[in-house]
This record gives C-alpha cells, sequence and structure tokens, in this order.
C-alpha cells in the first residue's frame, strides 16, 4: 500500500502555488498535491486533504450526499441536572431578582 493519497479537494489542481506546477517547458500543469500518509490507525481528515480550504471546498460540494449517508430524522437530547439561584440586585429605585443559572450537570437526568 502507498504511504500517499492524491488531495480529494475538488478544485485542488486549479490553486496557483509553486509546488502544483509540474511538466517541462510549453506543457505545464497544475497538479493535485500529493499528501503522505501521517497515522494510518488514527481516522483524521489531514489524511485527505492538503489544507484547510481544500477540505472546505470538499465539505461544500458534498454535503448533501454526505448527509444523506447518516441523516439525523430526530433530535440528540443529553439529560442534565441544573441548579438554579436566586440572586437579588440592589439599586436606589429598589431590587431586581433574578434566577441564575450557577451550575449544569451532564452526568445524570
Amino acid at each position: 500500500m502507498s504511504n500517499f493519497v492524491w488531495c480529494h479537494g475538488p478544485s485542488c489542481h486549479t490553486s496557483h502555488t509553486q509546488d502544483r506546477i509540474r511538466g517541462v517547458k510549453g506543457s505545464k500543469v497544475l497538479r493535485t498535491k500529493k499528501i503522505k500518509l501521517v497515522n494510518t490507525e488514527h481516522v483524521s481528515f489531514y489524511n485527505y486533504f492538503c489544507s484547510q480550504s481544500c477540505y472546505n471546498d470538499f465539505a461544500h460540494k458534498y454535503v448533501q450526499q454526505v448527509i444523506a449517508i447518516a441523516p439525523r430524522t430526530e433530535p440528540l437530547e443529553t439529560p442534565i441536572n441544573v441548579t438554579k439561584e436566586q440572586k437579588q440586585y440592589g439599586w436606589r429605585d429598589g431590587t431586581y431578582t433574578d434566577t441564575v443559572i450557577t451550575r449544569v450537570d451532564t452526568n445524570g437526568g
């Protein structure tokens, strides 16, 4: 297996940078960047895109197809315990009472 992959950015080959220019005089081309696989055990977009820009181009172009793989039809929820506290603030004209959330515990519901 090769230790390199080609960048998956849909317009990577159109970026005008020095390291993308290939070919001999008279027949030069801009080529997609080759990416060295850094850590094949860890799944990361850095193994498939040469830059954040190429990743964003890919995401914008293929977002509908990616969402179709695992569509979300219901919201996700996490049970929490909320601790509220009454706080009073005083002014010359009187007092103001406000309820402030002082703690949110995500370990139970």
